[in-house]
């Protein structure tokens, strides 16, 4: 059994069993090995070609140089997921109604996707939200799950999508957590309705709701990278992560 069945009331929750865990812990690895070997083909095809002026040759490269990459960029974005979910746990504000502000988690899981593009960074945010589904589970049906722990952590990688653009770090954080605002407000409208406050209608209660927190955060996140030496920093730490 992979989940034991929580009642209380009319409510059904879902808590993932030793066994449930254990998978999940093995599906964490497997993203974080698929994030990996993104971000060294990624890094593999930005190498010089041999026969690209000063260009090392094929037989002065290091052996296992790329294994080298790989492993430096798996640590990276486990770094990541470590620091985004030790700093979910530290609250900023949490509002009466529900939803907290967290110590910049947000920030942290779309660094990998700045860091190394796309592939990796979706990857990294779905290790992320497999994490959080092992510590801090809240699950009343399967595809509420997929949206709240998988599409709205792992859209946090959209930021990948401005990897080499100016002002790349501010442009991907801004569309990462439109992409978890969107999954979230949309399991919010589905699955938990009931909640809407007096006199919403559901929808725009789950977009304000899920709105409140995670622009909340987004407010205080820009404010700190409006500073200059904060974005300078942000960018040597994307240096030393890309660097073989």
């Amino acid at each position: 059994m992979l989940y034991n069945v929580i009642k209380d009331g009319d409510s059904v929750s879902y808590v993932p069993t030793t066994a449930g865990k254990i998978l999940l812990i093995a599906a964490l690895a497997i993203l974080l090995a698929a994030a990996a070997f993104f971000a060294g083909r990624r890094a593999a095809a930005k190498k010089p070609r041999p026969d690209a002026p000063g260009a090392d040759s094929p037989e002065k490269r290091p052996k296992g140089a790329s294994a080298r990459i790989t492993a430096k960029q798996m640590a990276f974005c486990a770094m990541a997921i470590a620091l985004g979910t030790v700093l979910s746990n530290l609250k900023v504000y949490s509002f009466p109604f529900g939803g907290s502000v967290t110590l910049l988690s947000m920030l942290i899981i779309c660094l990998p996707g700045y860091w190394f593009g796309l592939e990796t960074g979706l990857i990294t945010g779905m290790a992320y939200g497999v994490l959080q589904l092992i510590i801090d589970p809240y699950v009343i049906h399967p595809v509420q799950l997929l949206m709240d722990y998988v599409f709205a952590f792992g859209a946090l990688g959209l930021s990948g999508l401005f990897t080499d653009k100016k002002n790349g770090l501010l442009k991907g954080y801004c569309a990462g957590i439109l992409g978890r605002w969107l999954f979230t407000a949309l399991s919010g409208w589905i699955f938990f309705a009931e909640y809407a406050w007096e006199g919403w209608h559901p929808l725009p209660y789950t977009f304000a709701y899920n709105g409140c927190y995670i622009f909340a955060e987004a407010a205080i996140t820009y404010l700190l990278l409006a500073i200059p030496y904060v974005r300078k920093t942000f960018a040597r730490v994307k240096q030393i992560a890309v660097q073989p």
